[in-house]
């Protein structure tokens, strides 16, 4: 398959090493500043795959991140956060990345290679399709990930992909594909930056969107948050108190009692009526 993989062209930029450190930085933000522009030609592509998620999540389905590298960091990134912030269980969404935990801090050898151990990894989660795969690959090449769709759609299971290569071998392999073209990088080929920063808006967009659509936010709170520490405890208090005009003490109490800000808010409510 021949395609033009834009992440791999040079930059705009030449002879970086001879800029000040003031040049550097005025020229990766310029950069940076196209991305938010890139992403929102991508938004019905973003809402199509959201819809399919939702309707699997209501029906006990969970969202899978696959992708290799700085694309698997952002998606266990995006997986982990879903629990402390939306109060969903561990397993509801599911980042993995080539080469096991041990990449999420150093890369593996060839992990990213593998055509086979991506379909192997969703299996050791007895995926199914009541499930949603989404790969994540800035090239679109990845064949860690591009394999593991390949066989999810032979399985029946829906597929997405966030990559920033239009025509790429993932690209055309999702069924609900999410393309984000963002151009070279600022260092030729270090899709980190651009590329990066594209894919975690973008995951930032998928599981918040979802999340709400599954109503985990109530008004424009996070009343489903888990009270992990001593600052989102504080948060809920706040929270409490906003919500049902009381005192700072009586809400502190509520959230002890309760366990969270929603349970507390509706407990509230009861026996108000």
């Amino acid at each position: 398959m021949s395609f033009t993989k834009t992440t791999e062209q040079a930059s705009k930029y030449n002879d970086l090493e001879k800029m000040s450190t003031l040049e550097l930085l005025t020229n990766i933000n310029t950069e940076d500043k196209t991305v938010p522009d890139a992403v929102e030609q991508a938004i019905p592509q973003i809402a199509a795959l959201v819809a399919e998620i939702v309707t699997k999540l209501r029906d006990g389905g969970r969202i899978f991140y696959m992708g290799a590298g700085t694309s698997g960091r952002l998606g266990i990134v995006d997986a982990s956060e879903c629990p402390p912030t939306f109060g969903v269980a561990h397993d509801v969404v599911i980042g993995l990345i080539a080469g096991g935990d041990t990449a999420i801090r150093k890369a593996v050898e060839n992990a990213e290679d593998d055509t086979v151990q991506g379909w192997i990894d969703l299996q050791q989660y007895h995926i199914s399709s009541k499930d949603v795969v989404i790969g994540i690959a800035a090239s679109g090449t990845t064949p860690y990930v591009v394999s593991a769709l390949q066989k999810c759609n032979e399985e029946g299971i829906i597929t997405g992909c966030i990559t920033c290569n239009a025509g790429s071998p993932l690209a055309t392999t999702a069924q609900l594909p999410i393309v984000v073209t963002v151009g070279p990088e600022f260092v030729t080929g270090s899709s980190r930056m651009k590329a990066g920063t594209a894919q975690k808006l973008v995951l930032n967009m998928i599981s918040t969107t979802t999340m709400i659509q599954l109503g985990k936010v109530k008004g424009n709170k996070m009343v489903d948050m888990q009270l992990s520490n001593d600052k989102l405890v504080d948060r809920g208090i706040r929270m409490l108190m906003e919500e049902l005009k009381i005192e700072r003490t009586l809400a502190s109490e509520l959230l002890t009692q309760h366990g969270n800000v929603r349970n507390a808010i509706e407990y509230y409510g009861t026996q108000k009526n």
